[in-house]
């Protein structure tokens, strides 16, 4: 018996729902957690600058000019600001670290603030009252910095209270000290509490404020839900959408989602988004049946309230194809022969099973590691494939009015005089992903997409052993070339028969040890948990 799909059918008349918790159970997303985190460290090297002006304002022109105090001497609050710009200046570089947890961050962004209402308190405080003035309800600085941190720290209520009205009482509290040392003088100790009973409001005010932008963080968690799955930080935005990391809430596996938006398949009205959710929803069935080892596996797919696509599938570790060459250039013809005879197995259940992917390309071919596995080819987007026998356009999800499917530099011929395809005009993909491989170029360049698309159709490609300097090998040379024939008649007839002539090519052989100590090399400089991040790569707009 055949496995049940993954996808469960969508309603005609309700769109599948996104399951909730309670809003003020939610935390924050992580990648707003991050941005908040950036942002402190902004923050702080700010606060860096602004101490470090005012101390300099402080020496050459307010102590002359108020009063008459040496302004050349350095004293007790040019300790204090030095402390605070060393503060600053640790808080934003402990924000640049990649492995810090954001939470933790903004935690310290709040003892930070803290720390600033002391040193603000004291400063201002520790020089001698100016004669003459009168004690007045009045807002500090203090205060002004509670309500910054408010907006721009996200936090919780009960946090940010505590946390503001440790600030705040600063200011009288380096009264209550001036007035010990005998620099302030005022008739009663509630007076510096009276004079700053504006900057305690103000925590109020701040209070409201923290309130506000953790309901809308928590809004917007809510928002990422798609089915059991909650979205994460984005790992990449394209034409079509975006790819967000993500994670089962029950069995806390990752996950990456990717997000199609409705406009992009033709869901300007009730009908057509009806029609584009049924269309995808027969297709991720389809794809989500494919048990290659070798075919990203296909988790979940739904369809948000606002009609947003979303397919969950697994997260990989690595990089795709087109980043592999792009950061260390063409790969030995022996790794090239080891990736394609992956890529053909995968394409290989496709075609058997009556799928066609359609666009082939060197960012929809992830590799990593996959258990002990280094050098594990796995083929992405295929959510998105064809059926062979279904070539009318409205059965197409990826097929719309002004949009071509598939991509120019790796597009048949067929396929740009739109003629019916089949299983070798993915092999003619294949083609170009061996030949960007060996040589780090495109079969044929251009300024334009039609430019690309009528060299396809007219002209012959250059031998890759002619566009590089070392050597290629000549019997996967003329593979790849049999995969570019024009015509289809004449290219390997099936992803079976292709990986039978890589497989005898004669290159040399890539094992798992060279596979292994390419990745112990160059490890830090891989890209962590990719997918299928160019989200707009199986539509592009040809004019």
């Amino acid at each position: 018996m055949g496995r049940p799909p993954l996808v469960a059918p969508v309603p005609r008349s309700t769109p599948a729902r996104p399951t909730s918790s309670p809003l003020s159970r939610r935390p924050l997303p992580a990648d707003l957690l991050k941005d908040a985190s950036r942002r402190l460290g902004v923050l702080a090297l700010v606060g860096a600058g602004l101490w470090t002006i005012a101390t300099v304002l402080w020496h050459l022109v307010d102590s002359e000019l108020r009063f008459g105090v040496d302004g050349s001497a350095l004293g007790v609050p040019d300790i204090i600001a030095a402390v605070a710009v060393g503060a600053s200046i640790l808080l934003s570089v402990y924000t640049r670290q990649r492995d810090r947890d954001p939470r933790r961050i903004l935690d310290l962004g709040l003892a930070y603030m803290v720390l600033t209402g002391v040193a603000l308190g004291l400063v201002f405080h520790w020089t001698p009252m100016p004669h003459g003035r009168m004690l007045a309800p009045e807002i500090s600085w203090v205060g002004a910095v509670v309500l910054m941190f408010a907006a721009i720290v996200p936090s919780t209520p009960a946090k940010t209270a505590m946390a503001g009205l440790l600030a705040v009482t600063m200011n009288p509290v380096s009264m209550l000290i001036a007035r010990a040392r005998g620099t302030w003088t005022f008739p009663h100790a509630s007076d510096a509490f009276l004079m700053h009973y504006p900057d305690f409001l103000l925590v109020g005010v701040a209070v409201v404020i923290s309130h506000v932008v953790t309901s809308l963080g928590q809004q917007v968690a809510k928002a990422r839900e798609m089915g059991s799955y909650q979205l994460g930080e984005m790992l990449g935005r394209g034409g079509m959408g975006e790819v967000y990391k993500a994670t089962h809430r029950l069995l806390a596996r990752p996950a990456a989602i990717k997000l199609i938006r409705p406009e992009m398949v033709g869901g300007r009205d009730a009908a057509s988004a009806h029609g584009a959710v049924t269309r995808f929803r027969r297709e991720a069935e389809a794809a989500a049946n494919l048990r290659s080892p070798h075919t990203v596996e296909l988790y979940d797919f739904g369809v948000t309230d606002d009609g947003t696509l979303y397919f969950v599938m697994e997260l990989l570790e690595g990089l795709d194809l087109e980043s592999l060459v792009r950061l260390h250039g063409p790969l030995p013809s022996g790794r090239t022969a080891h990736i394609l005879g992956q890529l053909c197995a995968s394409l290989a259940e496709a075609h058997a099973s009556g799928l066609v992917h359609r666009d082939i390309k060197p960012a929809n071919i992830h590799v990593g590691r996959l258990g002990l596995i280094d050098d594990f080819v796995k083929v992405l987007d295929f959510g998105l494939v064809k059926p062979v026998a279904e070539e009318r356009q409205e059965d197409s999800a990826a097929t719309q009015a002004g949009l071509l499917l598939g991509t120019p530099g790796y597009m048949a011929p067929e396929m740009a005089r739109g003629e019916p395809v089949d299983a070798r005009s993915d092999l003619y993909a294949v083609g170009c992903v061996g030949y960007y491989l060996m040589t780090g170029h495109q079969v044929f360049e251009g300024a334009t997409a039609v430019q690309v698309m009528a060299q396809h159709l007219q002209t012959a490609p250059v031998p890759p052993s002619e566009r590089v300097s070392f050597p290629v090998s000549p019997g996967l040379e003329r593979v790849v070339l049999a995969c570019l024939a024009k015509d289809p008649r004449d290219r390997p007839q099936s992803a079976l028969d292709l990986a039978r002539q890589v497989a005898a090519a004669g290159t040399d052989p890539w094992t798992e040890a060279d596979a292994c100590a390419w990745w112990s090399a160059v490890q830090p400089a891989a890209v962590p948990a990719a997918i299928a991040t160019d989200t707009g790569a199986m539509t592009r707009e040809v004019s």
